[in-house]
């Protein structure tokens, strides 16, 4: 059923906070307690997003359906729907992040100055799913499921907001923007500054072991970009064999750092 034996525990996490979130959803009322739940859940969801991100390079499971139903609960974690990333982070970002002018997490305004990380975040949020849809004009097939299963996932949540208007609100809606902006947050201190066409040379690595404990390996960025479709148990075994190309001013070691 799993590709890779390691992904069972993040699934498992995945799908209990899940369990969670629905229970909370059917069972609280209490506006102080749906706002407490939400703010608690912040940090959880927050290192869901890592995991979406894995999945969306690399499928977790053999049968398609499975992925679905896995995507339809990341979703409800992150606000990135399936194929999302896929479009906009895999088949664009990951083909362009060497070329400020194409990358679609681009960190360089067009006058070539180096945006803040809040006006980053807050673009790239925006256009996330505009920029998505586009790259998919190229992958129609890609972007058909994309289409399908945003709208199915949208069509879920005007029915939970339908039958619990407050739960739904607080539990998924808020989360799932807050999710979204917070991914595009971090990302910003993946490749700003960089402005380089050496792949060895255009990303931030952090090597703190609770980092890359919590979110699958996600510190050893240059291994990531050098073989995109790694699965990420597998990256610090690549960041062994190539950090002697990284420069030692991109290797950090830090809990969590923005550039």
């Amino acid at each position: 059923m799993f590709r890779f034996p390691p992904d069972r525990l993040p699934v498992f996490l995945v799908l209990a906070f899940s369990m969670i979130d629905f229970s909370v959803y059917f069972l609280v009322d209490n506006m102080v307690w749906l706002i407490g739940y939400l703010l608690l859940m912040i940090i959880p969801r927050s290192l869901i997003c890592a995991w979406n991100h894995h999945h969306q390079h690399t499928p977790t499971f053999y049968a398609k359906p499975l992925n679905h139903i896995l995507e339809f609960f990341y979703a409800l974690h992150t606000g990135a729907t399936t194929n999302l990333w896929v479009l906009h982070h895999v088949l664009g970002h990951h083909r362009h992040f060497l070329d400020q002018s194409l990358d679609e997490s681009a960190w360089q305004s067009k006058d070539g100055k180096i945006m803040s990380a809040l006006k980053y975040t807050l673009v790239i949020a925006a256009t996330a799913y505009f920029r998505g849809f586009q790259v998919g004009k190229k992958f129609t097939r890609v972007q058909r499921n994309f289409v399908f299963y945003s709208l199915l996932t949208l069509l879920g949540i005007i029915l939970l907001c339908w039958f619990r208007l407050v739960p739904a609100l607080l539990v998924f809606v808020v989360p799932m923007i807050i999710s979204l902006l917070f991914t595009a947050w971090v990302t910003y201190d993946h490749h700003a500054g960089l402005d380089t066409d050496d792949q060895f040379q255009a990303s931030y690595n952090n090597t703190n072991r609770f980092f890359n404990l919590m979110t699958g390996n996600l510190g050893y960025h240059t291994a990531h970009h050098y073989q995109q479709g790694l699965h990420w148990s597998k990256l610090p075994a690549l960041h062994e064999k190539i950090k002697h190309q990284i420069p030692e001013k991109l290797m950090r070691d830090a809990l969590f750092v923005i550039a």
